[in-house]
């Protein structure tokens, strides 16, 4: 029997532990033991290992007695588990963009004669196999794709959505989802590059009524500039990958943010409330009546959404913080865990949305569009679990039954990869609808 370490055991790892015990030896390492051991449920096939990252020379060994390796783990350690994967010649797999760095392994992999397949998951992941499925299809019939919408989010259902101000609740990791906030945004539109700085992220947001759920916001997605030659459409006018967000996240952050409350420079907070913390924040001689000075700061009425939102999560709060040094970013991010985390019974779900402009030989265009649309709880496994998780399961079996020629370093854009992947998934109810022959004036604006 084939042997898959799996590297952490965090809130999306559960689906991938319990689809490859059914075929394979699956070993999960991670800090904490007992929740690698409840993912494993006692299956005969399953091995719990309490690991730290500090300890490389367990984890070489752990490489050398697998087959194949998957990192789970935070995206920094991805690149010292690939080194070690590659002087052992094993094969690994992450969900996890490919930095800088893990790029620069190619070479060193192919030498080696592995492969590490990295954006195997949700987004990036699914998005990648989806679009490149159309374009192969659109370019194979001599078509040219001149727009390209890329739009997705893991995003409570609306009933669960809006029990909150926020229209948020995290059904993945917390201080991800609040890091992901600083990032800035770049993107082509009707052939127009447009850089947003991070501090205008969040302003100026689109909406997209999405079909079953509603009017949803969008922002920019990190840079989606290189997905024109990751995706072999030089000739695209338009590529934007944004992100979808239930109406008033974004206003909500984008305010939070001006008072540079997910900011990562530490500040001294001893014997400081909240209030103490938002009064320095906002260069107040005191924290008396701070709602109506961080509403007047921000020029907004003291009863507006955002304004609201913030006493809601406690940011107002004169109760003491006990913190001493510690940066902004880990004080949002650790309220929101105490009071935004999903319900056991409650729906999380994954939206996801391809719009493309085509235009054909005999001068034709047409809109097509590609959705998904999955729902999910903590008892049958969350939508964004399944979604991240599932693609690299698929992946991992392809890779230990030889099905995947490449070596080096790569994310799933290849037919070999994607077509297979994608057929697989239908087969676990998670499938893209596809549409075509929409009129071109129905293009997503």
């Amino acid at each position: 029997m084939k042997k898959v370490l799996i590297l952490g055991a965090g809130m999306v790892v559960k689906p991938i532990v319990q689809h490859l015990l059914q075929k394979y030896s699956v070993t999960v390492a991670t800090r904490t033991k007992s929740k690698a051991e409840s993912m494993i449920d006692n299956h005969r096939n399953g091995v719990a290992v309490a690991w730290t990252i500090e300890d490389q020379t367990t984890l070489e060994k752990m490489i050398v007695e697998h087959d194949i390796t998957v990192s789970l783990l935070p995206y920094a350690h991805h690149v010292m588990v690939a080194k070690i994967c590659i002087r052992n010649k094993k094969n690994m797999v992450t969900t996890s963009y490919v930095s800088p760095n893990m790029q620069a392994l190619d070479q060193e992999a192919k030498d080696a004669g592995i492969l590490i397949l990295n954006e195997l998951g949700l987004d990036p992941g699914i998005d990648h196999m989806s679009a490149m499925r159309i374009i192969d299809n659109v370019h194979g019939k001599g078509g040219k794709i001149e727009e390209f919408y890329s739009l997705c989010g893991a995003i409570p259902s609306p009933e669960t959505a809006y029990q909150n101000l926020f229209g948020y609740k995290f059904s993945w990791s917390p201080k991800g989802v609040v890091m992901a906030g600083n990032n800035d945004g770049k993107y082509l539109k009707k052939g127009v590059e447009t850089y947003v700085p991070t501090q205008d992220l969040f302003k100026n947001p689109m909406r997209f009524d999405f079909p079953e759920v509603g009017m949803l916001e969008i922002y920019p997605n990190r840079d989606s500039l290189p997905y024109i030659n990751l995706y072999g459409i030089p000739e695209t006018k338009t590529m934007f990958r944004g992100t979808f967000r239930h109406p008033h996240w974004c206003t909500i952050t984008d305010n939070m943010k001006k008072l540079g409350l997910i900011g990562y420079d530490k500040i001294d907070l001893t014997g400081k409330s909240y209030a103490d913390f938002l009064a320095m924040q906002i260069g107040a001689s005191d924290s008396a009546n701070i709602n109506q000075k961080v509403a007047e700061y921000l020029g907004l009425d003291v009863d507006a959404i955002e304004i609201r939102a913030m006493e809601w999560l406690g940011l107002f709060s004169t109760a003491p913080m006990n913190r001493t040094e510690e940066s902004p970013y880990e004080i949002i991010s650790d309220l929101m865990i105490e009071k935004m985390m999903i319900g056991r019974e409650e729906r999380d779900m994954v939206v996801m949305q391809h719009i493309f402009l085509v235009s054909w030989s005999d001068g034709r265009r047409e809109v097509v569009r590609s959705r998904m649309l999955d729902f999910g709880t903590q008892v049958t496994d969350t939508a964004i679990a399944r979604t991240v998780a599932l693609p690299a399961a698929i992946g991992v079996e392809m890779i230990l039954e030889d099905k995947i020629h490449a070596k080096g370093v790569h994310i799933p854009v290849i037919p070999e990869v994607y077509n297979p992947i994608l057929d697989a998934l239908e087969y676990l109810d998670i499938r893209m609808i596809e549409e075509y022959g929409i009129p071109a004036n129905e293009i997503f604006q």
